[in-house]
């Protein structure tokens, strides 16, 4: 078994390297991430100008683009032997609900899948979460249930961690992805030179929260285990969009 580890924090990042200890431990692994923290950089590509990858002093590949970046040079040419699963983390901090959107961890896990192979993206939930021994045992343990028992391979993992001991974990729950209030407002403020500037401000707070949603097994103290999908098709509004289209060009 051959595992691709990268993540959007940076290959500095202490949850990359937990993972990858962990991990090392039952696969061969190689870790191909980010030169530099590339949080919420979503799906996005480095299209107008080459990409470059250097081997670290920690043994890890760092690469100078984005987690997608990382994931699709590993698998379509830099690695010599082609991993046969990716892992995505251990990231600093959730990606519940609308965060998936904007998640360079996602991201990572999902470029992996677009290549043809199972994928896990996991998170440690916190703004400075410090209990990375835990989210590495759930990556153990889900990678032992993923060899024993496969799953659909049009499937994407999003695991979120309480981050807490591993001896006070409720357990896992297959979840559903929970949604957010609106973004809090921007926030406006001066550089050194009076020219004004702006910080992108806090994600919303839980909304759509209730039973059966990553938040609420999270706030009860549970792994949260959501299965995503590429195909983002609203199949059940297919038909009401049909009525709704003119039914001729008009000019």
């Amino acid at each position: 078994m051959h595992i691709l580890l990268s993540n959007d924090d940076g290959y500095l990042a202490e949850g990359l390297n937990a993972l990858a200890n962990a991990l090392s431990l039952h696969a061969d692994i190689s870790v191909v991430a980010p030169d530099r923290n590339r949080s919420a950089a979503s799906n996005s590509l480095t299209l107008e100008m080459p990409l470059r990858a250097y081997k670290a002093d920690n043994g890890f590949i760092k690469v100078d683009g984005t987690p997608t970046d990382c994931v699709h040079l590993a698998i379509t040419g830099l690695l010599k032997n082609e991993p046969d699963m990716v892992f995505a983390g251990i990231n600093h901090g959730s990606n519940l609900g609308d965060d998936v959107l904007y998640s360079g961890t996602v991201a990572a896990a999902s470029e992996g899948r677009f290549l043809g192979l199972p994928a896990v993206a996991i998170s440690l939930v916190g703004s400075n979460p410090v209990h990375f021994e835990t989210a590495a045992h759930v990556a153990v343990t889900l990678l032992r249930q993923l060899i024993n028992n496969p799953l659909s391979q049009d499937s994407i993992l999003n695991v979120n961690v309480p981050d807490v001991p591993i001896k006070d974990l409720k357990g896992y729950q297959s979840t559903r992805l929970g949604q957010r209030h609106k973004s809090e407002p921007v926030i406006k403020g001066e550089d050194p030179r009076g020219r004004i500037i702006y910080w992108v401000g806090p994600p919303g707070a839980e909304q759509d929260a209730g039973p059966g949603t990553d938040f609420h097994a999270i706030n009860t103290g549970f792994v949260s285990v959501t299965p995503l999908q590429l195909d983002l098709t609203r199949y059940e509004r297919i038909n009401d969009l049909k009525a709704w289209l003119p039914r001729e060009n008009i000019l």
